[in-house]
C-alpha cells in the first residue's frame, strides 16, 4: 500500500462520508482525494440537481472526459502489449475494450452499479447508463489524481485482474454471418459490392474496399488488405447503423416491399385463341385458382392482416450491439440454428 493511501485509511474513520471513501476504495483500489468530484461522477443527470450558478450537476461532461482519456490509456496498453501489430488490430481490440457493453459489464462487475445516483429506478441492468458512470468515473480519476493514476487503474485493477486482453483481442466477431442472419430473417436481398481496389504505398499489398447494400440500399463501406476483412469491417458499420437509424431500416424495408410488389405482379399471357380451353388441368387442391371467389377471411387470417408496427417502433434501444432481433420485421419458416448455420457458411465462403 502506497504512503498516500496509509494516510487515507487513518483519516477515514474521521470522514463525514466513509462508506463512500471505503466503497470507493474497494472499486479503485486507493482512496480519493476530492471526493466531491467522484460524487458527481456517480450522479445520473435524472437526478435533475443543479450547482450554486443553476447549471445542471451531473456526471455528462466527466463522461467526455473519461471516455477521451479511455482511448488513449487503453490504446497506450494495447500498443505496448501487441508489440508488431497492425493499427487495424490495435484499433480493433482498443473498440472491444472499451465498448459501450464491456463497460457496463465491468462497472456491474466492480459493484458500481449500486454507487450511481438517479432519480431511483434500477440501473444494475442499464448497461448504458452504467457504462457511462464507469467513463465519469475514470473522468474523475483523472482531475483527482492525474493520468497516472487512470494508467495504474486501468493496468492493475482493470486488465490484471477483471479482463484479460489476450481472450478480448482474438475473439472473432463474424459481423458479416451476423449481417447475413438479419437479412435472411427478413428476406432482405444483400450484396457485398466491391467499390474499390487500390495498392499501399509502402509495401505493395492489395487494399479492398467494399460497400453493404441492403434491397440495393447503400449501407456502409470497409477497407481491409482482404476482401473477407473489408467485407467484415462493412457488416459491422452496417449493423451499428441499423441500430442507430430507423430511417435506415424504413428504406430498406420499402425498397423490399416495391421490389416485392413487381415481383408478385401478374404476366398477362396472350390467350390461345385456335384451340378450346377444354385440355386444361384443374389446380391441385392446395393451389387457389385465380378465378375463385374470395371467401371471408377466418379470424386468425384478419388478425395477420392487422397493420404491423413501423421499423423506429421495432428498433429499440438497450439491446446487444449486434443483436438485431428487435428489428427482425417478419418471420421466417426456417428455423434460427438453420439460418445462422447458413449464414455462419456464407460468411467464410470469401
Amino acid at each position: 500500500m502506497r504512503l498516500k493511501d496509509i494516510v487515507e485509511r487513518i483519516k477515514l474513520p474521521f470522514r463525514k462520508e466513509k462508506e463512500l471513501f471505503s466503497s470507493l476504495y474497494g472499486i479503485i483500489g486507493f482512496y480519493p482525494h476530492d471526493i466531491s468530484i467522484y460524487k458527481q461522477a456517480l450522479m445520473h443527470k435524472s437526478v435533475g440537481r443543479r450547482n450554486d450558478k443553476g447549471k445542471p450537476l451531473n456526471n455528462e461532461r466527466l463522461e467526455f472526459l473519461g471516455d477521451a482519456l479511455l482511448d488513449a490509456v487503453v490504446g497506450h496498453i494495447v500498443y505496448d502489449h501487441f508489440e508488431g501489430k497492425r493499427e487495424g488490430f490495435l484499433t480493433n481490440t482498443r473498440s472491444k475494450l472499451v465498448s459501450r457493453d464491456t463497460l457496463g459489464k465491468l462497472a456491474e462487475e466492480m459493484g458500481l452499479t449500486r454507487l450511481i445516483l438517479s432519480n431511483g429506478h434500477s440501473n444494475s441492468h442499464n448497461s448504458y447508463v452504467a457504462g457511462n458512470a464507469f467513463e465519469a468515473l475514470v473522468g474523475a480519476i483523472y482531475l483527482d489524481q492525474g493520468y497516472d493514476a487512470v494508467m495504474r487503474f486501468m493496468q492493475k485493477r482493470i486488465l490484471a485482474q477483471l479482463i484479460n486482453i489476450d481472450k478480448v483481442a482474438y475473439k472473432e466477431v463474424n459481423f458479416k454471418s451476423k449481417l447475413i442472419e438479419w437479412s435472411q430473417r427478413n428476406r432482405v436481398r444483400l450484396e457485398y459490392k466491391q467499390v474499390q481496389q487500390t495498392k499501399e504505398e509502402e509495401t505493395g499489398s492489395p487494399v479492398f474496399k467494399f460497400q453493404v447494400m441492403l434491397e440495393g440500399v447503400a449501407g456502409e463501406t470497409g477497407k481491409g488488405f482482404s476482401k473477407k476483412e473489408s467485407q467484415q469491417q462493412a457488416s459491422e458499420a452496417t449493423l451499428k447503423r441499423l441500430k442507430r437509424e430507423p430511417q435506415f431500416i424504413e428504406a430498406i424495408f420499402a425498397a423490399k416491399s416495391e421490389r416485392t410488389k413487381m415481383e408478385e405482379e401478374p404476366t398477362m399471357l396472350v390467350p390461345d385463341t385456335e384451340k378450346e380451353q377444354e385440355f386444361i388441368i384443374k389446380a391441385s387442391p392446395d393451389v387457389q385458382e385465380v378465378t375463385e371467389t374470395p371467401q371471408e377471411e377466418k379470424p386468425a387470417e384478419k388478425s395477420r392482416r392487422k397493420r404491423k408496427p413501423s421499423m423506429a417502433e421495432e428498433a429499440k434501444a438497450e439491446m446487444d450491439e449486434f443483436d438485431l432481433s428487435d428489428i427482425t420485421h417478419q418471420e421466417q419458416e426456417k428455423s434460427r440454428e438453420d439460418i445462422i448455420a447458413e449464414a455462419e457458411a456464407q460468411a467464410f465462403a470469401e
